[in-house]
């Protein structure tokens, strides 16, 4: 007869009541009660998941729980209250332990409004946004009920998913990059995760990338770790700050969170990721890249001397990276402060310390090759905006993301131009003027473009930044005849030529390709739907009645493309196309 052989410690058929996991007694499982993990959750792969209430102590569910209270508990507070005269709110412990050395703040100005001119001023369309907006073109801001409250409040320290996690999360995320605005050297960021810790990117921008790598899992299993680095990258968030040589990859990690935010309706927070980054942006000098190498008045640079200065770029690759974040940041900034109805928070004046003189981005196969534009000095901005309006085809930077840029900065001067009108006062020579030229300007970019039955042939990165650059071209049309399409037959009918435009690149959009888009594209759709809906409204009362139907078709091309994008941004998902019109009657 065979020797029983004792059983093997944890393999015990039966464990005490209460002892089992969290996730085993959710899913009522077999539970071998083993710690720090058991075998069902190592299993499962989610080891990181398993807890255990065994009384003694809280699990990480409950405090953060008791994180969200708290948080709720403050929003509402401050809700309550006159925001200018509430004190600062420190979500992090700024004397948490870092493995890193540590200094660093930020700041950034405004400059105050002036007379418009494309020839002389250094920022194109220096007005106020005080301005009301007509019925079908409602701000987001109504959107903020949808911020959140998932920020946790708890000390840094370092957690770092094995390698092949990682690995498999960032090759996830690197075809999603450019939707998400991240452009950097993949090779080096690949490299960076084989590195000790101290050498690696940030902790910052590398949850903040595994946060998006789980947000586009979405519904799949993967999804499911979203919170978990959602925390790990508002945690690593004060460290980041603390340490001047990883600045560029908290910028880029604002960015990211900033989009992540937006994305998901939650504006209030995303605004202020926004903010944060551009502020950093200016306090490090990026909106001024190479006009340091090329001044030579010593006067000047002692003048405007800084505690905040990067140290020189080891190689063409780093400063190339330095350049595409500025860039990176101008985009968020100039288009959700469109989007959000808010003023933009980069400054772009005469003033030499705020004249954007960064230069164009290029391709990262240029600053590979060492073939870095470091530029002449002259203001960047202004400067397009001069050839532009006087069709001169020494404009520079034809790089996709350059275009997506300039599309960028006329989309946001477009609206801020519009802005500055005012029904209620004489009209204004100056203003016409203004207003003709940068139409003008608008029609010259867009004439520079790919044609869209092109786009297909072209790489898919390209392929859909071009569809967003395309897209907030017209808008920024539509954006520019606003004010009038009430009241000026030819306002109207420019506005409806470029929503018809939009709708066209929705209509190129396929099924696959919206994996990829940008959630900005989803705002350029509602705004062209939202004419398509006035314009609608306004031809019912028509006689001779008038043939709508192209109107109709139009206008359910986009309605079609934001359901399928609204289901990958949660915000786009509960915006009303036309508040006066029943989507039924269309």
């Amino acid at each position: 007869m065979a020797e029983k052989r004792p059983a093997a410690p944890g393999s015990s058929t039966t464990l005490q009541r209460g002892k089992a996991c969290l996730r085993c007694r959710k899913r009522k499982m077999k539970c071998d009660g083993t710690k720090p993990a058991c075998q069902q959750c190592v299993r499962a792969k989610k080891a990181e998941g398993c807890e255990y209430d065994d009384g003694k102590g809280k699990t990480r569910t409950q405090l953060m729980r008791e994180h969200i209270q708290q948080l709720e508990q403050r929003i509402k507070e401050l809700e309550s209250s006159d925001r200018r005269n509430s004190p600062s709110i420190t979500l992090f412990d700024p004397h948490a332990p870092s493995p890193y050395p540590s200094g660093s703040s930020s700041s950034s100005g405004h400059d105050s409004p002036g007379a418009f001119s494309l020839s002389t001023s250094a920022s194109p369309v220096p007005f106020s946004l005080e301005t009301d907006s007509p019925a079908w073109e409602e701000p987001w801001g109504s959107f903020t009920e949808f911020a959140s409250s998932d920020i946790p409040t708890t000390p840094f320290t370092p957690e770092e998913p094995p390698y092949e996690l990682a690995n498999m999360l960032l090759e996830f995320f690197l075809p999603h990059r450019h939707q998400c605005g991240l452009e950097l050297h993949v090779g080096r960021l690949r490299e960076s995760l084989q590195r000790p810790l101290s050498d690696q990117r940030h902790p910052v921008l590398m949850n903040a990338i595994y946060l998006w790598a789980c947000y586009l899992s979405r519904p799949g299993p993967l999804s499911e770790h979203e919170q978990l680095y959602l925390s790990r990258a508002l945690s690593a968030m004060s460290d980041a700050l603390s340490n001047p040589s990883k600045v560029i990859d908290l910028i880029q990690a604002s960015c990211l969170l900033s989009v992540y935010f937006l994305s998901n309706g939650r504006l209030l927070e995303g605004s202020y990721y926004a903010s944060s980054a551009a502020s950093l942006a200016i306090q490090w000098g990026l909106h001024q890249i190479g006009s340091t190498e090329i001044t030579s008045s010593g006067a000047v640079s002692a003048e405007w001397d800084s505690p905040f200065r990067l140290e020189p770029a080891k190689d063409a690759i780093e400063q190339g990276e330095r350049i595409l974040v500025f860039w990176q940041v101008y985009d968020l900034d100039r288009c959700w402060s469109v989007a959000l109805q808010r003023p933009a928070v980069l400054p772009d004046s005469k003033h030499p310390k705020t004249t954007i003189t960064t230069p164009w981005p290029q391709r990262m196969e240029e600053y590979e090759a060492g073939e870095i534009d470091l530029g002449n000095g002259s203001p960047t901005i202004s400067a397009f905006f001069m050839h532009q309006a006087q069709a001169s085809p020494q404009v520079g930077g034809f790089a996709t993301t350059a275009l997506r840029v300039k599309a960028s900065a006329l989309f946001e001067g477009a609206n801020k131009l519009s802005s500055s009108w005012n029904p209620r006062m004489p009209s204004s020579n100056s203003f016409m003027d203004n207003f003709r030229a940068f139409e003008l300007t608008i029609q010259r970019f867009v004439s520079t473009l790919l044609p869209l039955h092109q786009l297909a042939a072209t790489m898919p990165d390209d392929k859909h930044t071009l569809y967003m650059i395309h897209s907030l071209a017209y808008t920024a049309m539509i954006r520019l005849h606003q004010p009038f399409i009430a009241d000026d037959q030819m306002s109207r009918e420019k506005s409806v030529r470029a929503a018809r435009s939009v709708a066209m690149v929705a209509k190129h959009v396929t099924d696959s390709d919206f994996d990829y888009l940008d959630p900005l594209m989803g705002h350029c759709w509602v705004s062209a739907a939202r004419v398509f809906a006035f314009e609608l409204a306004q031809l019912r009362s028509a006689w001779p009645p008038v043939n709508v139907s192209d109107l109709r078709t139009d206008l359910g091309i986009l309605l079609i493309a934001l359901n399928k994008i609204g289901a990958r941004y949660p915000l786009l998902g509960q915006l009303d196309v036309s508040p006066s019109i029943p989507l039924s009657s269309l």
